[in-house]
């Protein structure tokens, strides 16, 4: 009989080509599925409730497998910390309903982005360094506009496979925590580089190189070319997933 087990990952993005396998590259999820098959002696393979781009972090990343182990979840918790590479940690191990996954059961996935407002040093790989001060009243006015149902088309890899654009938003907000900006934003779905996209137009908005009136037009326009660039990957992180 199949065991559905879930897990609780966070995992540092920055050697990984991204949380799906691929052959140009080392993925998170190619490194947990070779673990998992040494453990289990099982040809496994394991899927993600988000599909991580290159470089980017993850606290809170969600998967499950199935397999016909009778290991504990304690078992599979120290085997695979304990063969996993470093930049790989599993928080939690679960044995769940069969009818779970990771993906499709998902309710809310929430990303935060990282921008320092100074030089750093021991941080440099997990923000973006912007050496500039921002309006975040005009970016937090920006950041709500996006609330509710949107289409996403011109926040989107303009090579992006998916059957369409929209996303319900139930969370997008600047703070701003001494030298530090953060961008939160929770929605039940996420389009290929759409929060790297959103985060550098509204960084355009809060420099004052996109006028704030403008960001409407922008997303109108279901054309990427129009948004701002995106904002580098490193300082992007799938916090949690709710179910």
């Amino acid at each position: 009989m199949k065991r559905n087990i879930k897990l609780i990952i966070e995992y540092d993005g920055t050697d990984f080509v991204g949380w799906q396998r691929q052959p140009n590259g080392r993925s998170v999820q190619e490194e947990i599925e070779k673990t998992l098959s040494t453990v289990t002696r099982e040809s496994i393979t394991i899927t993600g409730a988000g599909r991580t781009d290159s470089g980017v972090h993850a606290r809170g990343q969600v998967a499950n497998f199935f397999t016909e182990k009778s290991l504990t979840a304690v078992d599979f918790h120290r085997a695979l910390n304990g063969l996993l590479p470093e930049d790989i940690v599993i928080h939690e191990v679960e044995e769940i309903d069969e009818a779970f996954s990771s993906r499709y059961s998902a309710k809310v996935r929430e990303y935060r982005y990282y921008i320092s407002l100074r030089p750093v040093a021991v941080n440099r790989k997990y923000c973006w360094q912007i050496g500039y001060r921002f309006d975040i009243e005009k970016m937090n006015r920006t950041a709500s506009s996006i609330l509710g149902v949107h289409d996403f088309q011109a926040f989107c890899k303009s090579d992006s496979e998916t059957e369409h654009y929209r996303c319900q938003v139930f969370e997008s907000n600047w703070a701003c925590t001494d030298d530090m900006l953060v961008y939160t934003v929770r929605a039940n779905r996420f389009l290929q580089g759409m929060v790297r996209a959103l985060v550098g137009t509204m960084v355009d908005v809060g420099r004052g190189f996109t006028h704030e009136e403008d960001f409407e037009t922008i997303k109108a326009s279901k054309n990427r070319s129009s948004a701002g660039q995106s904002a580098p990957a490193k300082g992007l992180f799938l916090e949690r997933v709710t179910y």
